[in-house]
């Protein structure tokens, strides 16, 4: 008995059956332009992250729970909670970045003063972050080798203003400031945590981070948002808007 074997189709045909000029689809290691990546990614509904660091395309490995996801959710509720506490400010959890002609990245958070509220950035016509938020986290583990490399160097140059890292792997949080065009590791305050130059009352203690306990991150954290910093910078956000309104 004969069995039917469907025909292979080509994996990028050059054109459809009608002569339609076909996009191809984003690869590992393709060196594009922004506007080719977007066109590129539109085309690709299914794809759920994709990147393009110095011109170059990566695409990440499915996720994994405990060296990824997990860690992401943590790291991503701390943000909210100083979000939901300080008005101006506005959280992002992997949204596409317009950052420059070569860089269109996804970062796992974004956190940024919020353009009506004199901001730096701008959400364009098509509603994506354009330009460099002011603080952007990443997980890294398997994507280590760019995240501190490439991507390092991309957000150095495009002035965003803090890069939180958490190395899962390697049990470390690194937090780079910028200062005078380059990044500097923020150092630990006298009770072990790292506190925003740029974000104030946003504070860190990376070791309950890692371990998972969170009555003592959120006590730490309750504490930056009881501060008098915090207080003054809620309240020139405020001034910053009522300017813009006026």
């Amino acid at each position: 008995m004969s069995v039917s074997v469907p025909r292979a189709e080509p994996l990028t045909p050059a054109e459809s059956d009608d002569g339609t000029p076909l996009i191809p689809p984003l690869q590992e290691g393709d060196r594009l332009s922004r506007d080719e990546f977007e066109r590129r990614y539109d085309a690709m509904p299914h794809l759920k992250k994709a990147e393009l660091i110095e011109g170059v395309v990566h695409v990440p490995s499915p996720v994994r729970q405990r060296r990824h996801s997990a860690p992401h959710s943590s790291l991503v509720g701390w943000l909210f909670l100083y979000r939901a506490r300080t008005p101006g400010v506005e959280l992002g959890d992997n949204p596409s970045v317009r950052l420059d002609l070569g860089n269109m990245p996804q970062p796992d958070a974004v956190l940024f003063v919020q353009p009506e509220y004199r901001g730096q950035v701008k959400i364009d016509a098509d509603d994506y972050i354009n330009g460099a938020p002011d603080l952007v986290a990443e997980i890294s583990a398997s994507s280590e080798s760019y995240d501190l490399h490439a991507k390092l160097q991309a957000y150095q140059r495009n002035g965003i203003r803090e890069y939180i890292v958490w190395r899962v792997l390697k049990g470390q949080v690194d937090w780079f400031v910028l200062h005078e065009g380059g990044y500097q590791r923020l150092e630990l305050a006298e009770d072990g945590t790292l506190r925003s130059t740029v974000f104030p009352g946003l504070w860190l203690d990376p070791t309950a981070l890692m371990r998972d306990d969170f009555d003592t991150l959120l006590g730490v954290l309750q504490r930056g948002l009881d501060s008098p910093e915090h207080a003054d910078f809620v309240a020139r956000l405020r001034q910053a808007r009522a300017d813009l309104a006026g």
